[in-house]
C-alpha cells in the first residue's frame, strides 16, 4: 500500500468513527434553533412521537428540534438563566409548529373513530368539541413562531415540577383559573407564570404550559416550513 493510499484510508476510518454532531439547517430569517442559543435546555418535542393527544407523530415534525423566533428564544434564555440560579430549568414540549401540523389536527378532529389518545389526554371531553372549547385551533400562534409549550424541571434530577395536570391534558384542570389543586401545584404554576411574564411572555388561560411573546415579530404570518 502506498503512503497516499494509506493516508486516504486512515482519513476515511477517522471520519467513520468520529462522533456525529447535530448540524443546524437553514431557517427562515428571524428564526433560531433554541438549543443554538440555550444549549443545555431540555427538549421533549411530543409531536415528533406517539406520546401526544392524537397518539401518533404529527405531520411537519421530521426531527425533535425546537425552533422559535430569535426574539422569543432570546427572551426564553433569560427565563432559563433566572431559573438556573435556583437549580431549576425549562423543558420544551412544543415551540414553532408548521401549519401542516395544525391541518393534521383539523383532519384528525373530523374522524370520530380515531381516539388513540383519549384515555390519557381528554378522558372527559367530547373529541368533536375540542375546537369549540378552545383546546385546538385551525390557526395556531405556534405557527407564528413565538409561542412555546413548556414546564419547569429540577436541574439535578430533570424531574418536572408538579403542575396538577400533564402537558396537553385537554380539560378544565389545565386552565389557569382552576383552583382545586394542592398549594404546591398552585405555587409551581405561579412560578412558571411569573418567570415567563417577567421576560415578556403572556399566558393562555386554558393551558398552564402555553406562552406567547408579547412583542412577537410575526404577528400576522403563519409559517409552514418543517421542523427538522
Amino acid at each position: 500500500m502506498t503512503k497516499s493510499v494509506f493516508l486516504a484510508s486512515l482519513s476515511l476510518m477517522l471520519l467513520a468513527t468520529a462522533p456525529t454532531q447535530q448540524v443546524s439547517k437553514q431557517l427562515p430569517d428571524g428564526f433560531a434553533y433554541i438549543r443554538d442559543i440555550i444549549p443545555h435546555i431540555e427538549v421533549d418535542l411530543r409531536y415528533c412521537g406517539h406520546h401526544n393527544f392524537i397518539g401518533k407523530p404529527v405531520k411537519g415534525y421530521l426531527e425533535p428540534r425546537a425552533i422559535l423566533s430569535k426574539q422569543a428564544t432570546e427572551a426564553l434564555a433569560k427565563v432559563e438563566k433566572e431559573l438556573n440560579k435556583n437549580n431549576m430549568g425549562l423543558k420544551i414540549y412544543d415551540a414553532y409548529r408548521p401549519q401542516s401540523a395544525v391541518n393534521h389536527f383539523v383532519n384528525w378532529s373530523k374522524d370520530p373513530k380515531d381516539t388513540l389518545g383519549k384515555a390519557e389526554f381528554y378522558p372527559t371531553e367530547d373529541k368533536g368539541l375540542l375546537f369549540k372549547r378552545g383546546y385546538i385551533a385551525s390557526k395556531s400562534g405556534h405557527s407564528r413562531g413565538s409561542t412555546v409549550d413548556l414546564t419547569i424541571i429540577m436541574l439535578d434530577s430533570k424531574i418536572e415540577l408538579d403542575m396538577g395536570s400533564p402537558f396537553d391534558f385537554l380539560g378544565e384542570i389545565s386552565g389557569h383559573h382552576y383552583k382545586k389543586l394542592s398549594q404546591e401545584q398552585l405555587k409551581n404554576r405561579e412560578l412558571l407564570r411569573y418567570a415567563m411574564e417577567k421576560q415578556g411572555f403572556r399566558a393562555y388561560s386554558k393551558e398552564w404550559w402555553h406562552y406567547t411573546l408579547n412583542n412577537e415579530p410575526f404577528k400576522d404570518r403563519y409559517f409552514d416550513f418543517p421542523v427538522q
